[in-house]
């Protein structure tokens, strides 16, 4: 296998110094990335390879739990190049042609607005960097539509062969979500009950305590359906509902899920206003601090927006499979807690012969992403008791990934992905058709939304969304997890 250079461009971004560099370091410091590999650090700024690296460091202390060792540090730090490029100019990546050498692979890290994708494509083209062995990583998000998001994966396809495009949802990355695919088809018992016969629903929960983070004006033009349903909450979806794939590789894998899209039921302005809630948070309260409404938030330019920071959903699959399955998706910003979840909530057993008490809670699943990563199983036992013969009790199994692992943290989601990327795996990356699959299906339900006027309903930062939200579950006698 040839040796590789990654070359990162946004390098003085918010993204590298939280999550990029961070996860090279730890790879680094496990020993696991190639001794060869050279990392070209590409941003804006003129300064010099000393500045930057003291600025990363800095950066990244504030982001790392643990202290970074001075030795491991050196090290790291060898490993990069600094090199300045105004995108807007001729000949910007001159020295970075010189940098590279097509005896090595060149894997371009696109951390910068999708925005700059094309330009940045069309750049390395003319400036002759694209003429040795290449791949190219983009963050989310592809395009803001359908067809923004053909346009986006045009131009990719302009300069680099389909299997070369490595296009991330940091979500795949996480030890759960591998995990997920563990559990459903390395577990008989698990697999064989994974359908409309034995599971009553499916609920997926991404909660964030955040809010928009200073990014109102990027933020207000997207909303919480374009930002996290289209992609985050779609992938998950996917690998709860896809058949076994036939093997791991990443075509196989692409496959089932594309299928999932596509069995995914329309939801257009017959159903939206009986399937949607939308919602846009106030002024309210998170671990004790009062926090600023939407309209309260820096850089707010607009006191009418009806932007929705919230989104519930009833979805069905409409497949044998899933059959008469709901799948309730649910993602908020300031909500109580930060929690990503999917649970798999079990039908209830037809007729109850333990004594006269009221039946036991059906079994739940709980496949926990963050913060706690693990699995959850409830189980109904005999209480430990002479007075009552057959009492029933429910008890929880735990599975903590990191407990039963014996390590002391669970490897960060982009550390997995650099580590793919580098070694040419794009198993846990996302395929086109997936992405123009998804849009297609959320373009439908965002016209819907508006043809319908589906409107946001205020609820209170801290809380769980709109009262509506609840009723959406309540009114098929269910209930959110949480």
């Amino acid at each position: 296998m040839n040796p590789v250079d990654l070359i990162i461009f946004g390098a003085t971004g918010d993204l590298s110094a939280r999550k990029l560099f961070p996860a090279l370091f730890q790879l680094d410091a496990a020993d696991l990335l190639p001794l060869d590999l050279r990392i070209a650090a590409v941003a804006r700024q003129e300064q010099s390879i000393d500045t930057f690296q003291q600025d990363l460091r800095s950066k990244m202390a504030g982001y790392m739990r643990q202290e970074i060792n001075e030795m491991m540090w050196e090290r790291f730090a060898g490993r990069f190049s600094y090199l300045s490029a105004d995108f807007s100019q001729p000949q910007a990546f001159g020295a970075l042609q010189s940098w590279l050498d097509d005896a090595r692979v060149s894997l371009f890290y696109l951390a910068t607005p999708p925005s700059l994708f094309a330009k940045i494509c069309e750049q390395l083209s003319h400036d002759g960097c694209l003429t040795g062995p290449c791949r190219i990583v983009l963050e989310k998000p592809i395009g803001e539509s359908l067809d923004t998001s053909r346009d986006v994966n045009e131009t990719l396809a302009r300069f680099f062969d389909e299997r070369d495009i490595y296009r991330i949802d940091h979500y795949l990355g996480k030890e759960t979500v591998q995990n997920l695919l563990a559990l459903r088809f390395a577990n008989r018992f698990i697999n064989s009950q994974w359908d409309q016969s034995c599971i009553d629903h499916v609920q997926i929960t991404v909660a964030e305590k955040v809010g928009i983070e200073g990014r109102w004006a990027y933020y207000d033009g997207v909303g919480q359906l374009r930002d996290m349903v289209q992609n985050h909450l779609m992938q998950l979806l996917c690998l709860v509902a896809m058949e076994p794939p036939n093997s791991l590789e990443a075509e196989s894998i692409r496959d089932e899920k594309v299928k999932i899209v596509k069995a995914l039921r329309p939801i257009d302005a017959t159903s939206v206003k009986d399937h949607v809630v939308r919602g846009q948070y106030s002024q309210g309260v998170i671990d004790g601090n009062t926090v600023p409404g939407y309209f309260d938030e820096d850089g707010c330019e607009s006191t009418n927006s009806d932007t929705e920071t919230f989104v519930a959903i009833k979805a069905h699959v409409d497949n044998w499979r899933w059959s008469g399955v709901p799948f309730y998706l649910r993602t908020g910003k300031r909500m109580p807690d930060k929690v990503t979840e999917i649970i798999i909530q079990y039908k209830a057993l037809p007729h109850h012969i333990f004594g006269d008490g009221e039946a036991p809670e059906p079994n739940r699943l709980i496949i926990r992403l963050q913060p706690n990563e693990g699995i959850e199983m409830t189980m109904v036992s005999k209480r430990q008791s002479l007075k009552d013969k057959l009492s029933l009790q429910t008890h929880t199994l735990n599975f903590d990934f990191r407990e039963d692992a014996d390590i002391d943290r669970i490897p960060d989601a982009y550390e997995r992905l650099f580590l793919d990327a580098i070694n040419g795996d794009p198993s846990l990356f996302v395929g086109r058709e997936e992405i123009e699959e998804s849009w297609r299906w959320c373009d439908q339900l965002i016209a819907a939304c508006q043809q319908c006027d589906v409107t946001v309903n205020a609820y209170q930062a801290g809380s769980w969304g709109p009262s509506k939200s609840e009723l959406l579950i309540d009114r098929d006698g269910r209930g959110w997890h949480v």
